[in-house]
């Protein structure tokens, strides 16, 4: 097997080496998610004023930014610069 040398290299590899980046960075922040909201169940009712918002915020913010991942638009890569959401 020969190595490959750096003109082998088309962009059409390296943006598909990115898009199945972002779509492994979706998959672990929806698994995220599925934690966060399976720990937080039952636990409502006994939390402080405010937590529950909190944690309902936190998973839209981690949804939106899965769902921007696979978006085609520019900003919407791993780096999480371009966020719609925001904690204000």
């Amino acid at each position: 097997m020969s190595a490959l040398r750096p003109g082998d290299i088309t962009d059409e590899m390296i943006q598909a080496m990115d898009r199945a980046k972002r779509q492994g960075l979706q998959k672990d922040l929806r698994a995220l998610a599925a934690n966060i909201r399976a720990d937080a169940e039952g636990r409502y009712d006994s939390a402080e004023p405010g937590w529950r918002s909190g944690v309902e915020w936190t998973l839209l913010w981690i949804e939106n930014t899965a769902a921007q991942l696979t978006e085609d638009r520019p900003g919407a890569g791993a780096g999480g610069r371009d966020q719609d959401v925001s904690p204000e």
